[in-house]
């Protein structure tokens, strides 16, 4: 059995997000596998939103009760009225977490065989320590683009002193591996999708479903909008699955348009109802103005739905393709309307992408995800 050590490091689980979904996905699989792994968490001890696998030890430090920290807090509290006031309380607070996660790595390094952190911020802190960058795995979450000129000019150089970095897009991958040693390994979906069987077209319903966080960068008003433009007939209807700063205005704009008889905001769902509403869906539908990866497309193809997405950076193009649906240029409302209305009308179409688009979900299972985590541990 293998009993190498590993330490994952990131900042918190108390709320639903990507990054916190698929660590615990991840350190279930491999604790199982015979790892032995530990977590650290900035943020004093709190309840998972996500389980965590009862073989692994939590740790938590709390990075909000530093100084610098706590001065982050205060500045965005009092003066939150300057433009970009949150941009000084991140550097503030970023500081506090470097010196609450350095002094506690500095004692506890030595226990591992590999660190993998799990955001940027994070991995920037640990390239800069001597002995501990050398087994430091950076786990890449987002895109490269991320952290603005700040990090792509002047942090990441010290990338190369890890041990090496994990990306979720090709994109990503290519910038980095001139940095280092570097692999694209998409994320892992929860279990309860791999566990779907194919789902027909005449078991379906006339839905075109969306999961996300309802903010601006999701983009879900400007979907609502091409659902509203679309021509199909009464009995389609748009569910939209998540919650977050646009509900309101996406629920002030089917208001004002008479569309709640057709559009509902199903707020959030856990994974095994996302699961149920995403089979009864023909169509999934994605208007995001950008993605690390796009983990909700892949789980919509597990429940044996047709993809009509934005090519925005960076996920969607690695998942989309001619067998699972249609990539559509960033903000070309009238194209996405025209490719929902072809497989609206088109039931020989639709089924022919439902069915496939479900053949190619066996491209995203964990055991091969696993597989290659195995390879580079």
């Amino acid at each position: 059995m293998n009993r190498k050590k590993i330490l994952f490091v990131y900042y918190q689980n108390i709320q639903i997000g990507g990054v916190a979904k698929v660590l615990t996905n991840l350190t279930s699989e491999l604790v199982e596998n015979g790892y032995d792994v530990d977590i650290l968490f900035l943020m004093d001890t709190h309840p998972d939103f996500y389980p965590v696998n009862t073989k692994i030890t939590k740790y938590y430090i709390d990075s909000f009760a530093n100084k610098y920290s706590k001065f982050a807090t205060h500045i965005n509290k009092k003066y939150k009225f300057i433009p970009k006031i949150y941009n000084i309380h991140s550097y503030f607070y970023d500081l506090g977490s470097y010196v609450v996660l350095k002094e506690w790595i500095r004692e506890h390094h030595h226990h591992y065989d590999t660190i993998v952190s799990c955001w940027y911020k994070l991995s920037t802190m640990l390239s800069g320590e001597k002995n501990i960058s050398q087994k430091t795995i950076a786990w890449e979450h987002s895109s490269f683009r991320v952290g603005g000129v700040l990090y792509d000019k002047l942090f990441r150089k010290n990338y190369k002193k890890l041990k090496s970095i994990i990306c979720i897009n090709k994109p990503s991958v290519a910038y980095y591996e001139k940095l280092n040693k570097t692999f694209f390994i998409p994320n892992m979906i929860d279990e309860i999708f791999e566990e779907q069987k194919s789902i027909t077209i005449d078991q379906k319903e006339n839905i075109i479903s969306f999961v996300g966080r309802l903010d601006k960068t999701k983009n879900v008003i400007e979907l609502v909008k091409i659902f509203h433009d679309t021509q199909k007939t009464s009995d389609w209807k748009l569910q939209i699955i998540g919650d977050g700063p646009e509900r309101q205005n996406i629920t002030q704009y089917i208001k004002d348009n008479n569309l709640e008889n057709t559009i509902f905001l199903l707020g959030i769902k856990n994974p095994y109802e996302i699961s149920q509403l995403l089979g009864k869906s023909k169509i999934f539908a994605f208007t995001s103005l950008s993605e690390a990866f796009g983990l909700a497309l892949v789980e919509a193809m597990f429940c044996s739905n047709a993809i009509v997405s934005y090519d925005c950076e960076f996920g969607p193009a690695d998942i989309i393709n001619e067998k699972n649906g249609f990539l559509i240029p960033l903000h070309n409302q009238q194209l996405f309307a025209e490719k929902l209305e072809l497989l609206i009308n088109n039931d020989q179409l639709l089924d022919s992408l439902i069915q496939s688009s479900y053949a190619e979900s066996n491209t995203w299972k964990k055991e091969k995800i696993i597989q290659q985590w195995e390879k580079i541990l």
